[in-house]
């Protein structure tokens, strides 16, 4: 599967920008297939996105933000959560993925 980072280009807010790029270079720097899904440039993107978040996981207000995660079409969360794994080294369970050592000892 190909985890898809849906991050938007457009928005102004550094936060978030810096919020995506650690995302994909994580996953760069991890060789993780990945797919980045910009949302300011397909309306059918943005409300697919919107669509496939869990209500639990939304947000009290307004629309979610990205970078927001998919392991294909399964939601795996936003960068908080993501961020969260990280500190505690489960992401590749966390993305639904093999860890990487898992699949260098398969055949």
């Amino acid at each position: 599967m190909v985890v898809r980072v849906f991050t938007a280009s457009s928005l102004g807010f550094m936060a978030i920008k810096k919020k995506q790029q650690d995302v994909i270079r994580f996953l760069e720097a991890n060789k993780i297939k990945s797919e980045e899904v910009d949302i300011t440039m397909s309306e059918e993107q943005r409300q697919w996105m919107y669509k496939n978040i869990p209500p639990e996981k939304e947000p009290v207000q307004g629309n979610p933000l990205p970078p927001q995660m998919f392991n294909g079409d399964r939601y795996c969360a936003d960068y908080d959560s993501f961020f969260e794994s990280k500190g505690s080294n489960t992401v590749f369970s966390f993305l639904v993925l093999k860890s990487q050592l898992a699949s260098k000892e398969e055949p």
